[in-house]
């Protein structure tokens, strides 16, 4: 092995990950032929087949699984101790791999501006995907944190809670209810709602208020992502539970309704997580030092975003809630 170079190998990590060569040259910018010629090269040098392909599938051997894992320590071992020597420097640069929620994006992007802005030298990858995915991708360890909304019960990792997640009911503005006040648990169930997809975490928490209650709700359509749900309440289609992150400088001001509704917002939190036992970078330890600092201003800097919705009682509950992290 001592043959195979660097350049050989972050190739054949990144072909593993995917399990195309296709998507891996697009990854890496390098042509198809390119890629193909390299993992030849890395095989030749192995002396056993690292990859095989099945139909149109491309599957790692047990040889490549084994491989991988080493590529996975070694390029650990490299990026730590170059963000180690950067710190001696007092420089702060190096990467930092983020995953995310899908309903995250509408504010880590607003957190990551100022920490760039502050550490230049800090590039970031921001992989932004469903629970599931994102779980599975914490249990493949391929990021440094991840940012959700409901912590997993049986996984082996470290949590903390970093900014509240109010969860609030949207209607049309013209919508009946939307100029009433503390409507009931029992009428707000009356109406066709509009859900994420099942395992949803907005979804799980939405489904568990209700049944704490005994209610049952009429579902009348599932959709994949908070914006699609938005552009169908915006339509009449139903109301839905969405957190009020993905409010935040919303333009649809004249056409949504926060709903004043008793219960609510339900309040949750976003957490940061990574697996118990993991060595996190100097990167990672400053983001997360910096997400302690910032979760208040986020907080203030979302209810200036929420000014343009109907229903001022509602916003005054959203706003008493979310300024509970302040206090």
């Amino acid at each position: 092995m001592k043959h195979a170079t660097l350049h050989q190998l972050k190739i054949f990590e990144v072909v593993a990950r995917n399990l195309s060569f296709t998507r891996a040259a697009e990854e890496l910018h390098l042509t198809q032929p390119t890629v193909s010629i390299q993992i030849k090269q890395l095989t030749d040098i192995v002396g056993m087949s690292l990859l095989e392909q099945v139909g149109k599938r491309i599957f790692l051997t047990e040889a490549g699984r084994e491989l991988l894992t080493v590529c996975h320590s070694l390029f650990d071992g490299l990026s730590r101790f170059e963000m180690i020597i950067s710190d001696m420097k007092g420089v702060k640069t190096g990467k930092l791999r983020l995953g995310v929620i899908t309903t995250a994006k509408y504010f880590v992007p607003r957190l990551l501006g100022p920490f760039c802005d502050r550490y230049p030298g800090i590039e970031v990858s921001l992989k932004v995907t469903n629970r599931e995915r994102l779980l599975q991708r914490l249990i493949d360890n391929e990021d440094d944190l991840y940012i959700l909304g409901q912590p997993p019960e049986h996984m082996d990792i470290w949590v903390e809670p970093f900014l509240d997640n109010p969860l609030v009911v949207l209607a049309p503005y013209n919508h009946p209810l939307a100029g009433e006040k503390n409507i009931s648990a029992e009428r707000i169930a009356q109406e066709p709602f509009l859900m994420r997809e099942s395992g949803s975490g907005t979804r799980l928490a939405t489904e568990k208020f209700f049944n704490e209650r005994g209610l049952s709700l009429n579902v009348r359509m599932e959709l994949g992502s908070n914006e699609a749900i938005k552009q169908a309440v915006a339509g009449g289609l139903g109301v839905a539970v969405l957190s009020a992150h993905t409010l935040a400088l919303e333009k649809s001001g004249d056409e949504l309704a926060v709903l004043d509704v008793a219960g609510f917002p339900i309040m949750r939190q976003w957490h940061v997580a990574y697996s118990t036992g993991k060595q996190l970078s100097v990167v990672a330890r400053t983001f997360l030092e910096f997400l302690q600092q910032e979760s208040g201003p986020m907080a203030e800097r979302y209810m200036k975003g929420l000014s343009g919705f109907p229903s001022q009682a509602a916003r005054k509950s959203v706003a008493k809630s979310m300024a509970k992290t302040n206090d």
